[in-house]
């Protein structure tokens, strides 16, 4: 009997932390100063997901400059709460790819957007990635979420 009395304003009080106040939700963060960031460091073209709806969410995001290059990070959160990330940089595709994928990396397929041709990979134990790389930036969308989210993100890339 007493412990039903400690149990129930605790059952309360989680139905009002996931009802009320949005518990469960990810925490949203504003991109755009990073992404200015990027754009006044004029280093690379920088580009960002247009059309995306209202059950994506940015979690992260920043802009970093270091003696091999500059780099812009943007996580974010699918529809299906699986975590995924934009990288942008100017750092040698030699040097980048293997940081951000592994090694062991191996090309799987493609994918054509209106940006161009992107290189799917598979990476660590069920992670997937899209690559895009010119001659003075690589894009990279990585995570562990379907071959299909990682297309949905670089196809609303401009």
């Amino acid at each position: 009997m007493s412990l039903l009395v400690l149990l129930v304003p605790i059952a309360l009080l989680l139905i009002f932390y996931r009802t009320v106040l949005n518990g469960d939700a990810p925490i949203t963060v504003d991109p755009a100063p990073s992404l200015q960031e990027a754009r006044r460091a004029n280093v690379f073209t920088v580009v960002e997901p247009r059309g995306l709806g209202d059950d994506w969410h940015v979690s992260s995001a920043t802009f970093r400059r270091d003696t091999e290059g500059a780099t812009l990070r943007i996580g974010y959160v699918d529809p299906d709460k699986d975590a995924l990330q934009l990288v942008e940089s100017n750092v040698p595709s030699a040097t980048l790819l293997p940081t951000e994928l592994t090694k062991a990396a191996k090309p799987a397929g493609e994918f054509r957007s209106d940006a161009g041709v992107w290189r799917l990979y598979d990476t660590r134990p069920g992670e997937k990635a899209l690559v895009l790389a010119d001659q003075t930036r690589t894009v990279i969308v990585i995570g562990k979420s379907d071959v299909e989210r990682l297309e949905t993100l670089a196809g609303s890339l401009s």
